[in-house]
């Protein structure tokens, strides 16, 4: 069972829908730690659940529209299900952690990291606003993994190539 299981989602082929996906990427490449498992999914779906209730604490990483191409913002999210929400193909983060208590008897800490996009049209290409800003999402994924677990030591992490 991971402490943290970060989920990056989103369509690499929409624009900065994929900025979740690519961070998840990253930390896969710069993480190595067996109590972290990283995932990057296109959506999120049911199937999530179950890894998620496994978890002692989540995060997600999503674009989101906003007024400020690249901003970031982290919010922590609670279990809520809408009808039918957590059992369809737009599911949310809050009603998969919903759908993992009601499942599995458990729903972890949660937090949602969102990068306001500026470009969501087909292109396997993240706007420039959006992808200037990688790297400082990669580093609040990581400061969020640091908080959460209190983790003070960085031998978990990769040096960055380059």
């Amino acid at each position: 069972m991971p402490n943290t299981l970060i989920i990056g989602y989103g369509n690499p082929l929409r624009g900065d829908d994929g900025v979740g996906w690519r961070v998840a990427e990253r930390l896969r490449a710069a993480i190595h730690d067996p109590d972290i498992e990283i995932l990057a999914v296109h959506q999120l779906t049911p199937e999530l659940m179950d890894p998620i209730s496994r978890a002692g604490r989540v995060i997600f990483i999503d674009a989101a529209a906003g007024p400020v191409p690249g901003e970031i913002q982290e919010r922590t999210v609670e279990p809520h299900a809408a009808a039918g929400a957590a059992f369809s193909h737009h599911a949310t983060p809050a009603a998969l952690l919903a759908g993992a208590r009601t499942l599995y008897g458990r729903a972890p800490q949660a937090t949602l990291l969102t990068v306001a996009g500026a470009d969501f049209s087909l292109s396997d290409d993240l706007s420039p606003a959006v992808g200037s800003r990688v790297d400082a999402v990669v580093e609040a994924a990581l400061g969020s993994v640091r908080r959460q677990s209190g983790a003070k030591r960085r031998d978990w992490v990769r040096p960055s190539p380059g």
